[in-house]
């Protein structure tokens, strides 16, 4: 049972590395992307407008992508984490290329051996309520 929730150091830990996946997806580091998910056939992004199974099928989406309008403005980014090795991390975010639009982005990391990595991930996109 884990009963150690949100431990200060580990909330420090994942927060680092949410914010190095925010700097290589804004500024389109397509190897450190790929660093920072899962290398399983297990790991999967649902995408705005796709369904990535297995880490290859993410690194080959990250490849293809248009790098155009990337920038983005986060909002209530939360990071709850579980014991030691589980964090879940979850925010809103703005693009100017999409007024009107809300992005939703969930990711669940889990540390490794080598270091914390996304083993699964959803990105959507809903109409901003007034």
């Amino acid at each position: 049972m884990i009963t150690e929730i949100d431990l200060p150091d580990v909330v420090a830990e994942v927060s680092e590395a949410f914010a190095g996946y925010e700097k290589a997806l804004t500024t389109n580091d397509v190897a450190a992307l790929d660093a920072l998910f899962r290398k399983d056939a297990r790991t999967l992004r649902y995408g705005i407008g796709e369904n990535l199974y297995g880490y290859e099928s993410i690194a080959a989406f990250r490849a293809a992508r248009n790098p155009a309008g990337l920038m983005r403005d986060l909002a209530r980014t939360v990071i709850t984490t579980y014991g030691r090795d589980t964090a879940v991390a979850s925010t809103l975010f703005y693009r100017s290329s999409a007024p009107g639009r809300v992005g939703r982005q969930m990711q669940t990391w889990m540390r490794f051996a080598e270091g914390w990595r996304i083993v699964a991930a959803h990105v959507s996109l809903i109409d901003e309520k007034p």
